[in-house]
């Protein structure tokens, strides 16, 4: 459940087999929300292509778990100058636990120094990159928490009016 301070936008569900079914969707999806939920902001073009491309992001990575079975569930939220992202998928434990340590890796300093470590690692698991490019480039506060047996949750906390000043 959201915290009481955010205020629902928009709640998108999608059949994983439906979801992965075509690479586009994610850039879809994306960008189609981003238009939605952005509509109001002091510069809804460049809020909506900051969201676009943070939403995509994190699409993608729902995109590669190759879940066929459950759901995508995709909730937008908003407080003040914060967009709040809750997006659940099918993932099996093992890949949970890579998650659940890829974001304990984010709480500690020298996230900019391990995002240019990464992306220049071409053996580096691309999830660690999405997730280190969103926290560096985005500012974005990310958290994983349990939801359905064998899904998780990522929330992701953008402060996008913030970065457009």
């Amino acid at each position: 459940m959201a915290d009481a301070a955010f205020e629902q936008l928009l709640n998108l569900e999608m059949e994983m087999a439906t979801f992965t079914s075509d690479w586009l969707h994610c850039d879809q999806l994306s960008n189609y929300v981003a238009q939605m939920v952005s509509h109001d902001r002091r510069d809804p073009l460049r809020h909506s292509n900051l969201l676009s491309s943070a939403l995509n992001e994190l699409l993608e990575m729902s995109f590669r778990s190759e879940a066929q079975e459950g759901e995508l569930a995709c909730v937008f939220y908003r407080h003040e100058q914060i967009e709040r992202i809750e997006l659940s998928f099918p993932c099996p434990s093992q890949q949970h636990r890579f998650y659940a340590e890829l974001v304990r890796g984010l709480k500690h300093g020298g996230k900019l120094a391990n995002y240019v470590k990464v992306i220049a690692d071409e053996t580096a698991p691309l999830e660690q990159a999405i997730l280190l490019g969103l926290a560096v480039n985005y500012d974005a506060e990310i958290e994983l928490r349990a939801s359905a047996a064998e899904a998780l949750t990522f929330v992701v906390d953008l402060p996008l009016e913030r970065l457009l000043t």
